[in-house]
């Protein structure tokens, strides 16, 4: 492709997840400005911020379709992405998604980038399990992320034969957390299940901090909170040394040591200067536009049902490794990584595994061989 092509970038920058939102949009940027650089393609992109008002993610989306942008990167919540996708429908756009989410879903409309249930919660509920036990507690935002993730973990527990001891849900902001964290004294779990979102997920930590300093039982090491959905970007944002040795699983952290990351993290350094740090959001958000790209590229077109069709049966390198989507779900394979929060408000690598095929639907069939794939150079 000769023209410019536009990219639509869908992001709230401010709100209670407005720290994942500036990170997704700066990874965007970045693989554009990677793409022009190489002479691979020059990017229009065109913005919009709804800053974290639901309403607004609609608006958002028909400004960019109505620009001339096919393809839009963004949103970060599951209620904003559901929000958006019957008009990306409607004018059969691609909606790349790219943060991680509870699963159920399978749009032909929509490229998901960033993990479901069995890339995230399924291997982090196989490594708790039998070193915590199978009595956790669970805390949810109130909206589909939490009550679908929470729902799921019931099911986990209950297959393994444990018990779910308690279950809450706070609004988006609220930081009100003294009775859920006094209910967790008393009821004494073996490790809590945190689908709680920004402000009221760092309040909740800051307070299992403080409760961990009065009863030895609920420190980090002896009842963790773990997570699905908290990434370095955020970490700033919690009370110094409040999170330090609680868990969080993800396809990507920033200190990974693979050659790819290595090589990534110095461009990132180039750009950003050395402190900064690269989450997962950033990773993602830039590897959607990457691989968007690189697939219009390929197929000599920004017509989505060519893009698709490219994406479909290549191997395309990122920094997750060789990336596939799979043309049953348009979910990509990725690899699960487990991080432990250090002093340094970044996250160890404690556990990997690599990269795992979809399953938004938790059927367990058994599947074929999966195809041979061309590996994109």
């Amino acid at each position: 492709m000769d023209k410019t092509l536009k990219i639509g970038i869908l992001f709230s920058t401010t709100g209670p997840y407005g720290s994942m939102g500036r990170d997704a949009r700066d990874g965007a940027e970045f693989a554009m400005e990677e793409l022009a650089a190489a002479g691979r393609q020059t990017i229009e992109p065109v913005f919009f911020d709804p800053h974290a008002d639901l309403s607004a993610y609609l608006e958002g989306a028909r400004h960019l379709l109505r620009a001339g942008c096919r393809h839009l990167v963004g949103t970060i919540t599951s209620a904003a992405r559901k929000e958006v996708i019957p008009l990306v429908e409607k004018h059969d756009g691609l909606l790349w998604y790219m943060c991680p989410y509870e699963g159920f879903e399978a749009n032909e409309n929509v490229i998901y980038v960033g993990g479901c249930p069995n890339q995230h919660l399924i291997p982090l509920f196989d490594h708790l399990i039998p070193r915590f036990g199978a009595r956790p507690y669970l805390v949810g935002a109130n909206y589909v992320w939490g009550w679908e993730m929470n729902r799921l973990a019931r099911e986990l527990i209950n297959n393994a034969g444990g018990e779910v001891l308690g279950e809450r849900y706070l609004p988006l902001e609220e930081r009100a957390v003294e009775r859920i964290v006094a209910d967790i004294e008393q009821r004494r779990p073996s490790f809590i299940l945190n689908n709680l979102i920004g402000p009221s997920s760092y309040a909740f930590l800051e307070a299992i901090k403080q409760l961990g300093e009065r009863d030895p039982a609920f420190r980090a090491e002896n009842c963790p909170v773990v997570s699905c959905d908290l990434m370095e970007c955020e970490l700033d944002d919690i009370a110094a040394g409040a999170a330090v040795g609680q868990l969080c699983a993800a396809s990507y952290f920033d200190n990974l040591g693979t050659p790819e990351n290595a090589a990534f993290k110095v461009r990132v350094a180039q750009r950003y200067g050395r402190v900064r740090r690269v989450s997962s959001v950033f990773a993602s958000a830039y590897t959607a536009v990457k691989l968007c790209t690189e697939a219009i590229l390929a197929a000599g077109s920004d017509d989505p049902p060519s893009v698709r069709r490219e994406l479909y049966g290549n191997a395309w390198p990122t920094l997750f490794g060789a990336l596939s989507i799979d043309p049953e779900t348009n979910h990509a394979a990725l690899p699960f990584h487990l991080g432990r929060i250090n002093p340094n408000n970044g996250f160890d690598v404690i556990a990997s595994r690599p990269p795992l095929a979809a399953d938004p639907y938790l059927t367990r069939r058994d599947k074929q061989a999966p195809p041979k794939l061309r590996v994109v150079s």
